[in-house]
C-alpha cells in the first residue's frame, strides 16, 4: 500500500516512516511543505495520504486544503488528517463531501502504533476513522431535549464507537458483548435519531456524523 505523508517536523515525520514500513507499507513520498504535497499527491497516485493539518508556508490549514484540493481532482482519495488539537472546523470540511475514505486524528494517537496503523488502512479501505475525542465533544454540544436525550447510557457508548468508524464486530469485542447485541442497541439508535439503518459500516458513520455535527 502506497502512501504520501506531510509532516514538517522532521523527528515526527521519521518516525511515522519507520512505523508505516515496520507494517508493509511504501512510502511513496514523505514530505515537509503544502506545495511539495499538492505535487507529491498529484505525481505519485497514493492509495492513501496521512497529512498534517498544519504546513508551511502558512501554517494555517495548507495541509488540509491540499489534501481537500487532490480529493476534489481525485475523488474519495483516501486521506487521514493529523491535528494537534481538536478543531471541528477542520473535521466538517473533511466530511463535508460526504464519501468515505476520511479519518482525523489527534496526534497523541499516532505513539499507539496499532491504533495508528488500524486508522490509516481502515482509511484506505474506504472506511471512516474519526479521533474519540472530536466524537465527545460533538455529543457533548447536544441538548439532552433532542434524540440524544433518550439514548440509553449504553446506546451512547456504542454510538461513539460507531461514529469512530468501528464495526458492530469491532465494538462487540471492545464492549465484550455479542454481535447480535450490538445490531440490537445500532437499530435502537439509528430509530431514535430518525436516520435510515444502512448495512454499510462507513455509510452508517457519515450519517451518525452528519447527526451529530447539526445545529452548529
Amino acid at each position: 500500500m502506497r502512501v504520501v505523508l506531510a509532516e514538517d517536523l522532521f523527528l515526527l515525520r521519521d518516525g511515522l516512516v519507520r512505523m508505516l514500513e515496520a507494517f508493509d507499507f511504501e512510502i511513496a513520498a514523505a514530505v515537509e511543505t503544502g506545495p511539495e504535497l499538492a505535487k507529491a499527491l498529484a505525481e505519485l497516485q497514493p492509495d492513501v495520504a496521512v497529512v498534517d493539518v498544519r504546513l508551511p508556508p502558512s501554517h494555517t490549514d495548507e495541509g488540509l486544503q491540499c489534501a481537500l484540493a487532490a480529493r476534489r481532482a481525485r475523488p474519495g482519495l483516501p486521506v487521514l488528517v493529523l491535528s494537534q488539537h481538536v478543531e471541528q472546523l477542520y473535521a466538517r470540511e473533511l466530511l463535508a463531501d460526504g464519501n468515505g475514505g476520511v479519518g482525523y486524528l489527534l496526534k497523541d494517537r499516532v505513539f499507539d502504533a496499532e491504533q495508528f496503523v488500524d486508522a490509516v488502512r481502515r482509511v484506505a479501505a474506504g472506511g471512516t476513522a474519526m479521533d474519540p475525542t472530536v466524537i465527545q465533544q460533538l455529543l457533548s454540544r447536544r441538548s439532552a431535549n433532542e434524540p440524544l436525550g433518550a439514548l440509553t447510557p449504553r446506546e451512547r457508548e456504542v454510538l461513539e464507537l460507531m461514529a469512530q468508524g468501528r464495526s458492530n464486530a469491532a465494538i462487540a469485542a471492545q464492549l465484550v458483548v455479542t454481535e447480535r447485541a450490538i445490531a440490537k442497541h445500532t437499530s435502537n439508535i439509528f430509530a431514535k435519531l430518525g436516520l435510515p439503518v444502512s448495512d454499510d459500516d462507513n455509510r452508517r458513520v457519515l450519517a451518525v456524523l452528519a447527526f451529530l455535527d447539526q445545529g452548529r
